[in-house]
């Protein structure tokens, strides 16, 4: 009985590895065999999850070709990644992949550090801040307080508690998009609400348009679910959408759904604006293709004078195009898992039938506490001290890269929690391999892409400042020179930081 669980294609095989660019070896820098530089290649796709453990790989023959090169040097690649344990094969068979006994597997998305870890390495791949004291002990006292009256009832509210769904839909209307209770789901999450839109909207093997790059825990939840990705590049810098490009992608592709962050948009910090939205709105619409905007960074502008766009729903009166997906996990805390969707009234209803074999419901106690925040004015207040701690970070992260790594490029956004930096000609997944040497974790570019797409980047979130920002720069140069020597650095040894 074969022990792979998927497969990996000798041409989509061959698209990751030549996505793996290098800065080119400078004088007296010695390349390795190419057999080596495959196996590594390999390995390091592995490692990043861009290849599931126990996928089988091409057979030699296939991949040889795919690549142009030998035969010989895949088989000595494969016998090399068979004795460090990263490929399991069987005659009759073939070969998958696998990692060595005593390693983790690896994440396919951004999961965050074990709490025990956080000691001696400085986690850059969550973009979520600590929680907003004393507003959360707060809205949880207030929670407990308007608890009773439901420990009376069966507790489950498919579409959520009537008092919050109402308080959101007020909050809709105050931005000037009516808005009716009927109109919102209370989900478990953004994450939550995207993935029961995926499934009413989605389908597997449908098409589903995305920025390219994207949020990456999205981008896996869409192929788990079997969705055939295509990307649309933004524009450059901090400038939005390319709408050529959109255009062109909803005439030919048809695909059913679109998923965009219009605000302060991750990974890149973008601010699409009101022109851009109406053109987008305008084409899903033409398109026949649902448009979902992900507004979980629209109350996360970092400066003042930041003129906030309409919100992308308000160019759709009709309600037929734009479902709207909201959460409190960024702007308030990632522990408070409440996220809402906003559609018209027969889309809240289908997406409510669904939830009965899905997940019933979403805990009680939290939507009390999101609703306190609401009601009394601690939101607003807990915001505000959200966007004073990310920016203090933003401006220390931005400093220390500059100062650490001048050669690394990006622009500055005015909002949101994340960087999108090109990484001087270095390979981003390298770079974060070499982090996790060095006592830093960051994500890598192509976890945000599509099909090895942005190599070259990494994403480096606002969620340290001072001494820690500091020396997250410092241990990113260490990377650096790490993978500008070609691993043979010896991996500087992580030190326990404490601020």
């Amino acid at each position: 009985m074969a022990q792979w669980t998927s497969a990996v294609g000798p041409a989509q095989l061959a698209r990751l590895l030549n996505s793996q660019q290098d800065r080119p070896a400078g004088p007296g820098t010695r390349r390795p065999p190419a057999y080596r530089a495959l196996a590594d290649g390999i390995r390091l796709l592995v490692l990043e999850g861009r290849v599931p453990v126990a996928a089988r790989l091409p057979a030699e023959r296939e991949l040889a070709l795919a690549l142009s090169v030998s035969r010989t040097t895949v088989a000595a690649a494969y016998e090399a990644l068979r004795t460090e344990g990263f490929l399991e094969s069987r005659r009759g068979a073939g070969s998958w992949t696998a990692v060595p006994a005593g390693n983790p597997l690896p994440a396919r998305g951004l999961e965050p550090l074990p709490p025990e870890a956080l000691g001696s390495m400085i986690d850059l791949g969550c973009a979520a801040l600590p929680a907003p004291e004393p507003w959360l002990t707060r809205a949880v006292q207030g929670a407990l307080e308007e608890l009773p009256p439901y420990a009376h009832t069966h507790g489950d509210y498919p579409a959520g508690l009537p008092a919050l769904r109402s308080m959101i839909a007020e909050r809709y209307t105050a931005r000037g998009i009516p808005t009716m209770p009927e109109q919102i789901m209370v989900t478990t999450g953004a994450m939550g609400a995207i993935d029961a839109i995926c499934h009413l909207f989605g389908g597997r093997g449908e098409r589903i348009a995305v920025e390219s790059p994207s949020y990456a825990n999205i981008l896996q939840l869409m192929r788990e679910a079997g969705a055939r990705l295509v990307p649309v590049a933004m524009a450059d810098g901090l400038a939005g959408w390319d709408m050529d490009r959109w255009r062109q992608v909803l005439r030919d592709a048809a695909p059913r759904i679109a998923y965009v962050v219009a605000d302060f948009h991750n990974p890149t910090g973008a601010l699409a604006g009101d022109d851009q939205r109406r053109q987008l709105v305008d084409a899903a619409r033409s398109a026949g293709t649902v448009l979902v905007a992900d507004e979980t960074m629209t109350e996360l502008w970092l400066e003042e004078g930041v003129e906030m766009p309409r919100p992308v729903c308000g160019f759709d009166p009709a309600g037929s195009t734009v479902i709207t997906v909201g959460s409190a996990s960024k702007a308030f805390w990632a522990g408070m898992r409440i996220g809402w969707v906003r559609a018209a009234p027969d889309v809240i209803r289908s997406l409510v039938a669904a939830r009965a074999y899905a997940d019933l419901g979403t805990p009680v106690l939290e939507q009390l506490a999101v609703n306190w925040l609401f009601s009394t004015g601690g939101w607003e207040q807990a915001v505000q001290v959200r966007r004073e701690q990310a920016l203090e970070n933003r401006d220390a992260l931005v400093a220390a890269v500059r100062r650490e790594l001048p050669t690394w490029e990006f622009d500055v956004p005015r909002g949101g929690l994340t960087l999108w930096v090109r990484a001087g000609g270095l390979s981003g997944s390298r770079l974060a391999e070499a982090g996790e040497r060095v006592g830093v974790r960051v994500p890598s570019g192509p976890r945000f892409g599509v099909d090895g797409a942005f190599e070259g980047y990494v994403r480096l979130p606002f969620t340290v400042g001072g001494a820690v920002a500091d020396e997250a720069a410092a241990r990113l140069a260490a990377a650096a020179r790490i993978v500008e020597s070609g691993g043979t650095g010896g991996g500087e040894a992580p030190r326990t930081f404490v601020a």
